[in-house]
C-alpha cells in the first residue's frame, strides 16, 4: 500500500497519521511540489486534482485525505478511531465535515498568508486577508473551545479521526500566527494531541 505525501502538507499528514496510530504499514512516497512532481502526467492519473494525500491499495486508488483515513480504518479489525455504531460514526463524521468545510480552510488563510507566500516568493502578507483569516479562525476556535469544555477529546468515545483531522490542520499554529490565545479548552486539547507518537513521528522539518 503506497501513499503519497508531502511531509508539510497537513492534508497529507492527519491521512499519514491515521496509519501511524493505527500501525498500518504503508510505503510512503514524497512528491516534490518543488519539481512539479504533482502536475507530471503518472500522478495526475492518481488524481486529476494535482494534490496529496492518494493512496494505492494494490491498484485502488483514493485520494482526499478524510476518505483516506476513513478506508484506513475500515482495513483495521478492532480499531477505535472510527467507531461502527451508528450515532457515534455519524459524530466523527460531523466534525471531519467541519474540519474541511469550516477549520481547515480558515487556517489556511493565514497558513498562506504568512509563510507559504513567502517560501514560493509571493511577496509578503495581505493584510485585509490576515484580517478575514483571523476572523475566521477566531470564529471557529471559540466552537471548537467550548465544545472541548468538560472533554478530553472531541467526540465521546476517546481518541478518534475527529481529533487526528482538526489536530492536524493546527501543525503550524506559530509559524502561521493562528489567534488561539484565550481558547483554553482548545490549547489543552492540542497539547494532549501532541503528546501522541503519531504526531511526534509526522512533525514536519
Amino acid at each position: 500500500m503506497r501513499l503519497y505525501h508531502h511531509p508539510q502538507s497537513t492534508n497529507a499528514r492527519r491521512a499519514v497519521m491515521t496509519a501511524v496510530q493505527l500501525g498500518t504499514p504503508v510505503e510512503l512516497v514524497m512528491i516534490d511540489f518543488a519539481k512539479g512532481e504533482h502536475r507530471q502526467p503518472q500522478f495526475l492519473k492518481l488524481n486529476p486534482n494535482h494534490k496529496v494525500p492518494v493512496l494505492d491499495d494494490d491498484g485502488f486508488v483514493l485520494w482526499e485525505s478524510q476518505a483516506i483515513m476513513q478506508y484506513l480504518c475500515d482495513l483495521t479489525p478492532g480499531q477505535r478511531l472510527y467507531p461502527g455504531a451508528i450515532r457515534a460514526r455519524a459524530d466523527v463524521n460531523r466534525w471531519l465535515f467541519w474540519s474541511a468545510q469550516h477549520f481547515g480552510p480558515a487556517v489556511a488563510i493565514l497558513n498562506w498568508e504568512h509563510w507559504v507566500k513567502g517560501r514560493l516568493g509571493l511577496g509578503g502578507a495581505d493584510p485585509d486577508e490576515v484580517k478575514r483569516g483571523e476572523a475566521l479562525v477566531r470564529e471557529f476556535a471559540a466552537i471548537l473551545d467550548t465544545h472541548l469544555a468538560g472533554r478530553e477529546w472531541i467526540c465521546a468515545g476517546g481518541l478518534s479521526l475527529a481529533d487526528l483531522s482538526l489536530g492536524a490542520c493546527l501543525t503550524y499554529t506559530e509559524r502561521s500566527h493562528l489567534p488561539l490565545g484565550g481558547f483554553g479548552h482548545l490549547g489543552r486539547w492540542l497539547a494532549q494531541v501532541q503528546t501522541l507518537e503519531a504526531w511526534k513521528t509526522t512533525e514536519p522539518a
